[in-house]
């Protein structure tokens, strides 16, 4: 099986996503995923699976603990209806402060959070579906009264599946366990995605008593991708200041550490905190950049993507933190479906 390339509406403007949408499916991409930045997911979702018939649609990601799975578990069923069960609800649990601080909701155990997030939500669409009495008891959510009033009709696709991210070994395996996809973060090294990630999911998938033969394994891959030496050269520059905003992050120091780049956490987020973009570039160095991301001409960039992901996802999305034309984009994504 081929790997299915996806494409992705980070930083669309939201009147420009139907455009954008009929356009992905027309290029023949496998799917169109949406985020959670500055707009609302699942608005986007929405308009998304309105202009296409083919691709799957889904959150890469939605904030879980900006809500509650009660309203998640509405909104995924509508649109499961709605797109005829192309939706796929993607969830991710975002930091603490934002969290705490952009959404005032609370926090505490992601990674166990997570887990009994996804369970709820399952427990209140099988209540649903089943017209069974909702009584789901656990340490951070407890959702008892539903009534017919209340409870949206069954409709003939189900329940969407369920995708998480994680970065961590703990959220990973909690994932791993509980959810039907898992989206690996951009900001990962062939190193750590083998060494951690994928242990973590099959302890997570073992215990829930299977393998990762049942574990969608999907999610954005930079691509530093040029025709020419001055498009590359742009390319590198903007990813190489990507991939420096996520490692300036405590959470993802992790994967810096098992590359021999521990150090340069703290020093990225000195340059953070001081708003020193620029320099927070120059110090990812051309090794680091090219054990993240795909780097050259578009073939050798869908080559080297079908290379490292091939065998493990069965879907990615190409990351590109600079301008540069659609084109291109489809130009990588032929060479790493072939």
């Amino acid at each position: 099986m081929s790997l299915k390339i996806d494409a992705t509406l980070l930083g669309s403007d939201i009147s420009q996503v139907k455009a954008r949408s009929i356009r992905a499916e027309a290029q023949g991409y496998d799917g169109v995923w949406v985020g959670e930045t500055d707009h609302d997911p699942f608005l986007m979702s929405l308009l998304a699976a309105e202009a296409t018939t083919r691709p799957t649609v889904g959150t890469e990601i939605a904030i879980a603990f900006a809500r509650t799975p009660m309203t998640l578990a509405y909104t995924g069923h509508d649109l499961a209806c709605y797109s005829q069960g192309r939706f796929v609800l993607g969830l991710g649990s975002q930091i603490k402060a934002h969290v705490v601080r952009r959404f005032n909701m609370p926090w505490s155990e992601p990674a166990k959070r997570m887990r009994e997030f996804i369970l709820a939500t399952r427990a209140i669409w099988q209540a649903w579906d089943n017209e069974e009495t909702l009584n789901f008891r656990g340490d951070f959510y407890q959702h008892t009264l539903m009534t017919p009033f209340f409870s949206p009709p069954r409709h003939e696709f189900g329940p969407p599946p369920i995708y998480a991210g994680g970065v961590g070994a703990v959220m990973t395996e909690a994932v791993g366990e509980v959810a039907d996809g898992y989206f690996f973060h951009p900001f990962t090294t062939e190193a750590f995605f083998n060494g951690v990630t994928l242990p973590a999911l099959t302890r997570g998938r073992a215990t829930a008593g299977g393998d990762l033969s049942s574990l969608v394994i999907s999610g954005p891959a930079f691509v530093a991708a040029g025709r020419t030496e001055e498009e590359l050269a742009r390319a590198i520059a903007g990813t190489k200041k990507q991939i420096a905003f996520y490692a300036s992050t405590p959470s993802y120091k992790a994967v810096l550490e098992l590359s021999g780049y521990g150090e340069l956490q703290v020093e990225l987020n000195r340059f953070a905190k001081a708003g020193d973009w620029d320099a927070m570039g120059d110090a990812i160095d051309d090794d680091l950049l090219r054990a993240i991301s795909a780097v050259g001409t578009p073939a050798e960039c869908g080559a080297q993507l079908k290379k490292r992901w091939g065998a493990v996802a069965e879907r990615i999305s190409l990351y590109f933190n600079y301008e540069t034309d659609e084109y291109l984009g489809l130009e990588v994504a032929d060479a790493a479906r072939g």
